[in-house]
């Protein structure tokens, strides 16, 4: 069925059992045959001739939908199979969210090494623009970054964790420490950490997400981003789970909002729906255990 499956394609695709014909390397006569064959064993008209043209039914545009999922699937199965085989030379590449840490990234690799020895498990790390930028471009297998974009059709996106938002502040900043808003900050300059070029992105995305109207400042690292709150030099927007990278004597973290809304931070792995695969899956399942 899976060759009629794909001649039925074909002759969708082109309008025409001609031009099919062609594309499938057969004889008109034998695919028209096919397709015979192919209604008699579903039961259902797929197309209604009209001399020499035709409409597809219904039932028709619903077979030609999901049958190309099933064929992708099928030749997706292949693939995998064929790696079982020659896993030896397998690649995977994943890449993770630098800011974020490494802890449950770090067990992911460990558990995926030891269950699949034999794929070599190539890492990248960057900021959000730049992991989207290898993932897009086919750089990247698996993505695990924050979320900054609504969810795509074009990729899986399999949900991990979320943390609310936390601004890091000089101890002497007169705030309330239960709770401080956005609009509140204005006047204190935002640091944002930066090792690349990516500073314009960060910056559209603290002004229309996250609602900052501070200036901002850089830093390369957290060291040199909690000197300048500890000078009182402006504030550093974190998530909770991040809190520990800062020294709480130098500095105090009061959760972030935005008028009567917390701010929160959901995180996710990507990858593209038309590489989606067995080695990819299972380390994005290896990946969501680790957050459980």
């Amino acid at each position: 069925m899976f060759q009629q499956m794909q001649y039925f394609i074909a002759i969708v695709k082109n309008h025409s059992f001609t031009q099919a014909a062609v594309d499938c390397n057969i004889s008109q006569s034998a695919i028209s045959q096919q397709m015979k064959e192919l209604e008699s064993r579903l039961g259902v008209k797929l197309l209604n001739r009209k001399g020499r043209s035709f409409e597809v039914t219904e039932a028709g545009q619903y077979f030609y939908t999901h049958s190309q999922d099933v064929l992708a699937d099928v030749d997706q199965l292949v693939k995998n199979t064929i790696k079982f085989e020659k896993n030896d030379e397998v690649e995977l590449h994943v890449g993770y969210l630098r800011s974020f840490g490494t802890t449950e990234f770090l067990q992911t690799v460990s558990k995926f090494t030891q269950e699949f020895p034999k794929v070599k498990i190539k890492i990248s790390s960057g900021t959000h623009e730049e992991l989207y930028e290898l993932l897009r471009t086919n750089k990247l297998d698996l993505n695990f970054s924050d979320q900054r974009r609504a969810l795509s059709n074009e990729y899986q996106n399999e949900f991990l964790t979320s943390s609310e938002f936390m601004v890091a502040v000089n101890h002497s900043l007169p705030v309330d420490n239960k709770k401080i808003d956005i609009v509140d900050l204005a006047d204190i300059p935002c640091i944002l950490i930066l090792d690349g070029n990516q500073q314009e992105a960060e910056e559209a995305y603290y002004r229309d997400v996250l609602g900052v109207k501070s200036e901002f400042i850089l830093a390369k690292n957290y060291d040199e981003a909690q000197m300048l709150i500890a000078s009182n030099q402006g504030y550093l927007i974190i998530n909770h789970r991040m809190r520990k990278q800062l020294d709480q004597d130098i500095v105090k973290m009061i959760p972030l909002v935005k008028g009567d809304r917390k701010l929160i931070q959901n995180y996710y792995a990507y990858w593209q729906a038309d590489n989606s695969g067995y080695y990819i899956e299972t380390f994005a399942d290896l990946l969501k255990q680790s957050f459980a």
